[in-house]
């Protein structure tokens, strides 16, 4: 695997990363690695698949995230996925929330190494493309030298092509999902000294890092970063993605040149029956810090929910923020 396209990713996001998301966030950047929300192996295998893990073309270079803990089950997904031409096959060991626990799969299987390699095992003996894992450093009462080890070396030895971290442990008692993303604390050092023992693999790490900064700190470490919610709730610092990481000109010279060539891809959403909001909702964040970026958010969460809102209350929205500009530049 060239991991030197892992160098920089926008982490998995229930919710969040859908196919809207991602063809937005690709607009911003052509190297940054994407991936899709998880998807339980029976969801791919028996439900509507084009929903699930429909993706453009130009969503390049897209990884699936699966979740699930039956080896045959996930085997057979990783076909499906494979076959619709993702890039990577990600496993799922790191969610911490109920749904997951009650279907045995995410976080709870950093308890089950062994699982997590037959999984493993089973997944690459059906597909030719990376099939990678993402996990926590530990669950609950686990040493996190322990357990991140034993995963590693377990999944490692069924042929993992990857390890993706997200650098805290993940509390399966006593913290909900959301407590799960910021109440236990980071441990950047253990992904590091994790990376340092396997020096041959590609090890990505995730977890709080919230700039381009913090990534290129990250990367004097290990080979690859991940941004979660940075990159979803101020997706303009993803412009600066190919020119910082990779030494390329960014796909647009700015946001605003971003979204005026995102409004094809809205349009053909729209008349297909959709609805503005469910492509802006993951715009909210593009102005953040710029004078009139409240102005922007308040006319797409107000205007753009409604059944009929088109494109001109994207481009409406758009205007709150250029003229709010030019006001500041006439002052200055």
């Amino acid at each position: 695997m060239a991991f030197h396209e892992h160098r920089f990713s926008v982490a998995p996001m229930m919710d969040w990363s859908d196919r809207h998301c991602r063809a937005f966030h690709r607009l911003l950047s052509r190297r940054a690695r994407l991936y899709t929300e998880m998807v339980t192996a029976n969801a791919v295998i028996f439900g509507d698949r084009d929903r699930l893990i429909g993706f453009g073309e130009d969503e390049h270079p897209v990884a699936v995230q699966l979740g699930g803990s039956d080896p045959d089950a996930l085997a057979q997904a990783a076909a499906i996925c494979a076959d619709r031409g993702y890039d990577e096959i990600n496993l799922n060991v790191g969610c911490p929330s109920d749904r997951v626990q009650g279907g045995n799969f995410g976080a709870c299987l950093m308890r089950d190494p062994e699982l997590v390699a037959a999984c493993v095992r089973a997944m690459k003996a059906r597909v030719d493309i990376p099939v990678t894992v993402k996990c926590r450093i530990g669950v609950d009462d686990q040493d996190p030298e322990m357990a991140l080890d034993r995963l590693a070396d377990a999944v490692l030895a069924a042929g993992a092509d990857a390890l993706l971290v997200h650098a805290r442990k993940a509390w399966l008692e006593g913290l909900s999902p959301k407590e799960n993303r910021d109440i236990p604390p980071l441990d950047y050092d253990r992904v590091h000294r994790l990376k340092r023992r396997l020096p041959d693999v590609p090890v990505s790490i995730n977890g709080g890092i919230g700039s381009l900064d913090e990534v290129e700190a990250q990367l004097r470490h290990v080979d690859g970063a991940m941004l979660g919610r940075a990159a979803y709730q101020q997706p303009e610092l993803l412009l600066e993605v190919d020119a910082r990481l990779f030494g390329e000109a960014p796909p647009h010279a700015d946001a605003f040149a971003a979204v005026e060539a995102f409004e094809p891809y809205i349009g053909a959403h729209l008349a297909a029956g959709g609805r503005l909001h469910d492509v802006t909702r993951h715009m909210l964040g593009l102005f953040t810090g710029r004078p009139g970026a409240r102005a922007y958010r308040r006319r797409l969460a107000m205007e753009g929910v409604r059944p009929e809102a088109g494109l001109a209350v994207l481009r409406a929205a758009v205007d709150e923020v250029r003229r709010a500009e030019e006001r500041r530049s006439l002052v200055a």
